[in-house]
């Protein structure tokens, strides 16, 4: 399943490097070009629930073998089409298929997993994340790079196609339900958003994505315009928050099991002083390194105690509430970045977004505390009632 988001976080994000030669042959503009990724990012948010409830009868193994496919496919044929329409509805088609891959993929691994490791499992599916970013992301950059831009999407094809067939090997096939009511299956799905618990772990995912994509954008640019990185350090600083994700994604699923809500809220409360430390890092010689490894490791350690949080509260109904999830993720990518742009064009200061990111981040504390004493409570109260 990690080889799959490893596949599915590189093509995300890869395009982003590969911006100027995409605008070169194109005939339009960085801004123009940037639609490439707005439009993944959209297929996301909108896609992860709309595939959701569609795919919701059929079996989910042969679903995301679909996914991976399809996601292929999309790929495959950019390296035949021309235009920046028909490739804007390539993205678009690849982001469906992801948002179905991640929506699916979660409720397996959580079905899957022994029983007390479903946290882990998810951490590890979000692992293949952290590796794109750190391996596949930079890999698929220079490729482009290096011989055209499609030969990027040719590769991520043919390796999408490889993963496919790994899938099918190792997946379990678990027999189809019969007779299965969709209307029924829907309104129980959507049961679970009657409860506020749920809305506000939705909520700390944004906020606390928006807070990481807020430092993380604007961090490497902050520290170089205080003179911390100088040239040609840049790569070496991110390659030591890409060890860090690392770290925290395994410490993350290691612990999120056994102390969740003190992963939860003892990640973001380290996640708001990892962000600080780098703030320190402008002032302080030599405290670059430690800063950025800090930074990425608090930041990976919550994926996997985000989503497993999810499902906890979604009970016997997590299809739509993990696909819910997948889109808080991709909202809070998508305007963490741009409210820390927003900041910095008003305020002129490279250390505005990463103060920025520490605010949204410490509401995100608040949201997150808030659900899991409302949790609490309700459960206490079903205890006194006898329920």
């Amino acid at each position: 399943m990690g080889i799959g988001t490893f596949l599915l976080g590189t093509s995300e994000f890869m395009i982003i490097g590969l911006l100027p030669e995409l605008a070169t042959h194109l005939s339009v503009d960085i801004a123009g070009a940037s639609l490439l990724v707005s439009v993944f990012a959209l297929g996301m948010v909108v896609g992860a629930p709309v595939m959701s409830i569609v795919t919701l009868t059929l079996d989910q193994r042969r679903s995301l073998l679909i996914a991976c496919m399809v996601f292929a496919v999309a790929h495959g044929l950019v390296l035949i089409v021309d235009g920046f329409v028909p490739l804007l509805l390539l993205r678009l088609l690849g982001a469906l298929a992801c948002a179905t891959y991640w929506s699916i993929g979660a409720v397996i691994a959580v079905r899957e997993a022994p029983v007390g490791r479903s946290a882990e499992a998810l951490s590890l599916m979000i692992g293949g994340i952290t590796l794109a970013a750190v391996l596949g992301v930079p890999l698929g950059t220079w490729i482009g790079q290096t011989y055209g831009w499609k030969a990027s999407f040719g590769l991520l094809a043919v390796l999408t196609v490889l993963a496919a067939v790994l899938l099918s090997l190792v997946l379990p096939r678990r027999e189809r339900e019969r007779d299965v009511d969709l209307k029924a299956l829907v309104k129980r799905e959507i049961k679970a958003f009657r409860r506020g618990t749920l809305w506000l772990a939705l909520a700390t995912t944004i906020l606390s994505q928006a807070g990481i994509f807020a430092g993380f954008t604007y961090f490497i640019p902050m520290l170089t315009d205080a003179g911390a990185v100088v040239a040609g350090e840049a790569p070496v600083v991110l390659l030591a928050f890409g060890v860090g994700s690392i770290v925290g994604v395994y410490i993350g699923g290691r612990l999120a099991d056994r102390f969740p809500a003190g992963v939860l809220l003892g990640g973001l409360a380290l996640l708001a002083a990892g962000l600080g430390a780098v703030l320190v890092a402008a002032e302080v010689p030599g405290a670059v390194f430690p800063a950025a490894f800090a930074f990425g490791t608090f930041a990976f350690c919550l994926g996997g105690v985000l989503n497993a949080r999810v499902f906890t509260l979604a009970g016997g109904a997590p299809t739509l509430a993990a696909s819910a999830n997948v889109s808080a993720f991709n909202v809070g990518n998508t305007i963490g970045p741009w409210v820390g742009g927003l900041v910095l064009a008003y305020g002129g200061v490279w250390s505005a977004p990463l103060w920025v990111a520490i605010a949204l981040v410490s509401i995100a504390l608040i949201t997150a505390l808030t659900s899991l004493r409302a949790e609490h409570r309700a459960n206490a109260d079903r205890i006194g009632s006898g329920i």
